[in-house]
């Protein structure tokens, strides 16, 4: 089955059809070898193992296993996850350590997510946008291209309610250290969002807005420009 991230009603559902996961990381030390461990992902050899694989088949072999099995440790991430990680393998873009990336996110090329982000399901990260440390996009929100997203900022996720529409950041907007724009608001192109700023309503193309809330300040003009130039080389494969 497919699913549109941009309709709330599909990724309701692709969370709902979801198998929920908690898998387990096991290390195991004992006298097996590797007919014990039937359909398991194992690694290792000579009574030292390590197993990957769900809470129901790792708990059901060390049970099985008790008196072959000396010692073990079980490491567990996350429980009765709905949604796994992206896969980053083949997306052509910089995502440094640390940034946690939902799957059904769209990356386009030379963006840069920086460590400590956050980014939920449905979001769109443009070309050549810099998502900055702990900044959260959250679910559906939309980055056009060379939006920088400035340290610990917010974009407003959306789910519920479902007719609610996504926050939409246009391109070349800068948006400041900490500021938060709140759910369904747009901003406009070539905009610069203050640092610190709330922002509730949207923000016309070519402004400046600061304040809590915000307020347009001024227009886009030339010193701000120089002010808010993004470097191409931070964004470059």
């Amino acid at each position: 089955m497919s699913y549109d991230m941009k309709n709330p009603y599909d990724i309701a559902r692709y969370i709902k059809d979801s198998k929920k996961s908690t898998p387990l990381k096991a290390y195991i030390k004992g006298d097996l070898n590797d007919n014990n461990f039937g359909d398991l992902e194992f690694y290792g050899s000579n009574g030292n193992y390590t197993l990957f694989g769900e809470k129901e088949d790792i708990l059901s072999f060390i049970e099985k296993n008790s008196s072959k099995i000396k010692q073990h440790r079980i490491e567990n991430c996350k429980r009765n996850s709905a949604i796994p990680m992206l896969n980053l393998i083949d997306i052509e873009a910089r995502i440094e350590p640390g940034a946690i990336i939902r799957d059904m996110v769209t990356i386009e090329k030379n963006a840069v997510i920086m460590m400590g982000a956050i980014i939920n399901i449905g979001a769109e990260i443009g070309e050549g946008t810099m998502v900055d440390m702990n900044a959260v996009i959250g679910a559906r929100g939309k980055l056009g291209k060379n939006v920088h997203l400035g340290a610990g900022a917010v974009v407003a996720g959306v789910l519920e309610p479902p007719s609610k529409d996504p926050c939409i950041i246009e391109d070349n907007v800068l948006i400041g250290a900490n500021a938060v724009i709140l759910e369904g608001v747009r901003v406009g192109e070539n905009s610069v969002v203050g640092a610190g700023a709330i922002v509730t309503k949207d923000v016309p193309p070519n402004t400046v807005v600061t304040g809590s809330p915000a307020r347009i300040v001024k227009e886009i003009d030339q010193s701000v420009k120089d002010k808010t130039q993004i470097l191409e080389d931070l964004r470059s494969l």
